[in-house]
């Protein structure tokens, strides 16, 4: 099949998201003065703008904050799927949990995908939203028996789901699951909507703050950079994907992190429809869209450790290779990544940041599947601040606890030590004099490793390569010109600026 097809060698040169190109969002000013609000929501993606716009019905005057601008953390960068087929999550939660956390798992992200179909149907939202069956598949023969058990669990919980022998699209597959009546959409047309709502209701949204820390009490006192300014509040909202307030919690040990790759390809051959994923090492997930009016593969896969790979512009050759070899390639007009945060059991963490602040709350932890999973979690947390009652308090419930979980915050606490550790022995591997326009790298520079990069125009930018979050040596991403740090996922920029919390402080700048 591979000589039947065109397969391009180039791929765009700088990253962008086809979200945000087509989406055009409305801007919202920096906070510059102090303000008293109900409830504080900080973090614009999908969990914290359906949070700020369902209390905002309930008539809280809300403030949605984000460090940069709305909807461009991992939601601008999805593949938006809203869909509850989630890898072989099903028989792995009967593996380690009771069947009714299992198939309330399942049931919470039917939910969420109801609302979401309500509100497009409801409100008629132009956000191409499309009915789809989604299908999970391997063409891996060792991976084969974890697939059937996946769809046993389909079959002991209740959830609908059929075996198939192939796919109805040209990619091999040994077996494959399929679970009817999922859907795919653009996400920032969806939630610009919920924005524009937030706004009508009163609310307040500001961009470019950043929250540094927050004092709890009666009112809350939430702290931009610096102190500048006081948002006090009776009700506080995280959602900033990792928590900027971290106290007595933990969850930096609680969370892994991973980045992974999209490209949106106009294809040669017709696609059959349907969304899907595969479960083999190489991971592969295949979704359409519509472009300028056209057709595109939204062709994603490729994770990996931040901060952990020699080379990122492989993993988008890797991506273009596979989608020219099975749809065939006539253009690539976007590639983006992304980076999604983890759980130590897979469940997110919805709910009170700790029995000891009963008044601010957390989500996080989405592992991929944020445009459902961050739905539910704002329904959850309208809930929790309402203080009525929801069946999936105690499913999402952030201060569970069980030995595997504790065996596992253990290990990710090791693994962060290692990062550290062999961070800071790490080799300079270039001279500043080699480096070529738009090239980046360690190099030695007055006695010291620092980070070196020159733009196209042959300015050069050192910084300190330290990240200021909890001290890890952050690594050159070539294909997004941004530092990156493995412990977690902090991203900042060729000139040291934030890119990605939960870093709040640039990289230190040193002089040529």
């Amino acid at each position: 099949m591979s000589e039947k097809f065109n397969v391009p060698s180039e791929l765009p040169r700088y990253p962008r998201s086809m979200w945000r190109t087509v989406t055009t969002l409305p801007t919202f000013p920096e906070l510059r003065e102090d303000i008293k609000v109900d409830a504080t929501v900080v973090g614009a993606g999908i969990a914290g703008v359906t949070t700020a716009y369902l209390l905002s019905l309930e008539g809280y005057k809300v403030a949605l904050i984000d460090a940069g601008q709305i909807l461009d953390g991992t939601t601008g960068y999805t593949t938006a799927k809203i869909s509850a087929q989630h890898g072989l999550i099903y028989s792995e939660f009967l593996t380690n949990f009771r069947p009714e956390i299992a198939k309330g798992y399942y049931d919470a992200n039917i939910e969420a995908l109801r609302f979401i179909r309500e509100m497009v149907e409801t409100h008629g939202i132009d956000c191409d939203f499309k009915e789809e069956t989604a299908y999970l598949f391997t063409n891996q023969e060792d991976k084969l028996d974890d697939l059937r058990k996946e769809f046993d669990a389909y079959q002991e919980l209740g959830i609908p789901g059929q075996w198939h022998d192939s796919l109805p699209i040209p990619v091999a597959a040994k077996g494959a699951i399929s679970m009817p009546g999922q859907a795919q959409f653009n996400p920032l047309k969806y939630l610009k909507f919920l924005v524009e709502k937030i706004v009508e209701n009163g609310g307040l949204i500001y961009e470019n703050t950043t929250i540094e820390d927050a004092k709890y009490g009666k009112p809350i006192e939430v702290y931009t950079l610096d102190k500048a300014n006081t948002i006090f509040c009776n009700e506080m909202v995280v959602t900033s994907h990792y928590p900027f307030w971290n106290i007595q919690a933990g969850y930096f040990s609680r969370l892994s992190i991973e980045r992974s790759y999209a490209l949106a390809v106009k294809p040669e051959t017709t696609f059959q429809g349907g969304m899907y994923l595969n479960i083999d090492d190489e991971k592969r997930s295949i979704r359409s869209a519509v472009f300028e009016g056209e057709e595109v593969l939204i062709v994603g896969g490729e994770n990996h450790q931040p901060g952990k790979s020699d080379n990122t512009f492989d993993h988008y050759l890797a991506l273009e290779k596979f989608a020219g070899e099975t749809f065939g390639v006539r253009e690539i007009p976007f590639r983006w990544s992304a980076q999604d945060i983890t759980t130590l059991d897979k469940i997110p963490y919805i709910g009170p940041f700790s029995s000891d602040y009963p008044f601010v709350f957390i989500a996080t932890g989405f592992n991929k599947w944020g445009m459902t999973n961050g739905t539910a979690a704002g329904l959850l947390l309208r809930d929790n601040i309402l203080r009525r009652s929801n069946p999936y308090m105690d499913l999402f419930n952030p201060g569970r606890f069980n030995d595997k979980s504790m065996n596992q915050n253990i290990a990710t606490s090791f693994k962060m030590a290692k990062e550290l550790i062999a961070g800071k022995f790490a080799g300079a591997h270039e001279k500043i004099d080699n480096l070529e326009p738009d090239q980046g790298a360690l190099v030695r520079h007055g006695g010291k490793k620092v980070g070196a990069y020159r733009d196209p125009e042959g300015k050069l930018f050192l910084v300190d390569t330290t990240c200021t979050h909890m001290g890890c040596e952050t690594a050159w991403n070539e294909a997004e010109r941004s530092w990156d740090c493995p412990c977690h996922g902090s991203r900042f920029s060729y000139s040291g600026d934030v890119l990605e919390g939960p870093a709040t402080e640039p990289l230190k700048r040193v002089e040529e």
